[in-house]
This record gives C-alpha cells, structure tokens and sequence, in this order.
C-alpha cells in the first residue's frame, strides 16, 4: 500500500474511477420522483446497499437511509486518504479536515437544542461506525455548551473555543471553528506549485462565499455594521479585510466591492439577490454560490490531473452526492413538492 500511495498517477486514477461511479445529475433529479419507500431502495442500488443492510435491523425509513449515508461517506473518506502519501495525503487532509470541524458543531448544536444522544447516533453520527464514539461521549456528558468546549480543549481548536467568553452564544463557537479551520488550513498551504495555488484559492473562495452569506443575513436581520464584521472570515479574495468595513455598510457597498473583480459574475449575483428579494428567501443566492463553488471545483479536476486535484475533486463530488441523497429522502419524507426539492438539490 505504501508503494502505490506514493504514486501519485495511481492515486488520481483511482480518485477519477470512483468519481465516474457516482450518480449523474439526471439520476439524481429521477429519484426526486420516487416515494419515500422506492428511495430507501434506489439509494442500496446506487452502491450503500452493504450499508443499508447494515442498519436495517436498527431503522427504517428516513434514519435508515441517513445512518446509511453518513456511514458509508465516513467509510470512503477513510479508505480514499489510506490510498493517499506524502505530499497528497498533506493536501487531501487540508481538505477532509473540515469534517472533523463539522463534527464539532454537530456536538455543540445537539448539546444547545439537548437533541438526546441516541437521536444524533441514529442519524448524523451512527454509532456503528466507532470513529463517532468520541463525539457521542461528548453529547452524552454535557449538560450544557461551556461543559461541551471543555471536552474539545485537546483538539486542535479546543484553545480558540475556551477563549471566548462564558456566555457567548452557539453562534460565537461556530464563527471561531470556522475560523480556526480556514485560518489553519491556508498557512498549511505553503509554497508555489500549482496544485497547492490552486487549493488555496479554491478555499479563500468558500472564504468569499460564507462571507458574502454572513454580510446577507446580518443586513436582513437587521444587525449593524459593527456586529456583522464580528463574524466575518478573514483570507478571500473578493471580500478583503481590507474591505470588509465598506461591505457591510448596506448592500449595494457589497455589490460595489464584488465588482471590483474581474473574477466575479456581477449580473448573474444581481438576479439571484432579485430572486431572493421576491422569494423573501437567501436560498437563491446560496445555490447560486454553491454552483459557483461547485465549478470552481470541477475545474479543479483537469487542470493538474496527476496531483491531489483529482482526489479532493472526488471527495466534494462524494460529500455532495450523499447530502444531495439525504435533502431528497428528508424532503421526500416530510412532504416537500418536486419543485422545492429539484431547486434545492444542483
């Protein structure tokens, strides 16, 4: 295994062959037609089937197809990074890294909302798969937020966490955990080649978006300049820290700031900001960035075929698939229209 995970050729065609066996657009949009009951079986015969058996004597129906989903992109992460060596394996983890973040807000959600343990185990965390213990200990033995943090302090954002004030808000933990994984992942992409260029760009423009979200969602709900800064991320490309006072003052110094780009399709932003306005909804314009991301990240996939490209492509495309299945079940299950769900699902 060492042997192959030092070739990187070997690595990339691997990442390229499994990304072939993912479902197609058209697949997708299919089983947005199906019943919940046709999904549950849709979703085995699209490659979860050894997962689906595994959890069908725990669940049915929706927690059934979840615990299948998570557990099988856990499983994948695991095996795509073991195939990985050297300086691939450096930057694919740059990458994956961000699940354990995600895993962190998981807990810290679950322990506000005192969602009981055995809830997140039977869906978002399956307790089959034995990585998830140590964050179903943490739901299990906090009471409440402050108590969480204290579990996470020897992880690699623990000290950040334990930093803010006793009585910040859940909202103040998901900022700084952000934050510490953006700010950790860009001063881990040193140098000039190509594939690390790339990478880091990739990720100043998720930067840009989550960004441009915040600033949306503050000005809607009213907060003032001063609080929206509060929760910005420094390290985009489009929304500078050198600009981010302008961009909060009121939408339109946004829209100023984003035509500063050359990089940035101003037109197509302002129809989706108009299809929010008469949707009174941000959903327009987070797909709308989210398509953005999504080809910047297709891109990313031919430029440099023989290097950690191909293999990061192939793990967004895997992440997206699974979440794509797990909005269509959900969605399914709790009645929501075609329509509702084809707009949601890119």
């Amino acid at each position: 295994m060492s042997i192959l995970g030092n070739n990187t050729a070997y690595v990339a065609a691997r990442a390229k062959s499994r990304r072939a066996s993912l479902m197609d657009r058209t697949r997708i949009r299919q089983l947005i037609q199906q019943t919940p009951d046709q999904l549950t079986v849709a979703v085995a015969d699209s490659g979860y089937r050894t997962e689906i058996d595994l959890y069908a004597g725990h669940f049915s129906g929706g927690d059934l197809v979840e615990a299948a989903l998570t557990h099988n992109l856990q499983s994948e992460l695991s095996n795509i990074l073991g195939l990985c060596n050297g300086k691939v394996r450096r930057l694919v983890e740059i990458y994956t890294g961000r699940f354990r973040y995600h895993n962190a807000k998981v807990v810290l959600r679950a322990v506000v909302n005192e969602v009981p343990v055995e809830k997140v185990a039977n869906s978002i965390l399956p307790e089959e798969n034995e990585v998830n213990a140590p964050w179903l200990r943490m739901i299990e033995e906090a009471n409440t937020l402050r108590e969480a943090v204290e579990q996470m302090r020897r992880l690699p954002f623990g000290k950040a966490l334990l930093a803010l004030d006793d009585e910040a808000g859940l909202q103040a933990y998901e900022d700084t955990i952000d934050r510490h994984y953006f700010k950790q992942s860009l001063s881990s992409l040193t140098g000039g080649s190509p594939d690390v260029r790339i990478l880091r760009n990739h990720l100043a423009g998720e930067i840009d978006h989550r960004n441009i979200i915040n600033i949306l969602e503050g000005q809607a709900f009213g907060l003032s300049p001063e609080e929206i800064l509060e929760a910005l991320i420094p390290g985009g490309r489009l929304v500078t820290k050198g600009n981010f006072s302008q961009a909060v003052n009121s939408r339109d110094s946004l829209l100023d700031v984003l035509r500063q780009s050359n990089n940035f399709d101003s037109d197509g932003f302002q129809e989706a900001i108009s299809a929010s306005d008469e949707g009174r909804t941000l959903d327009p314009v987070i797909t709308w960035l989210r398509e953005r991301e999504h080809a910047q990240m297709q891109r990313m996939s031919y430029l440099h075929p023989i290097s950690a490209l191909p293999v990061i492509h192939y793990v967004s495309a895997k992440v997206q698939e699974v979440e794509d299945l797990r909005l269509i079940v959900r969605g399914r299950m709790a009645g929501l229209s075609t329509e509702v769900l084809e707009a949601h699902v890119l």
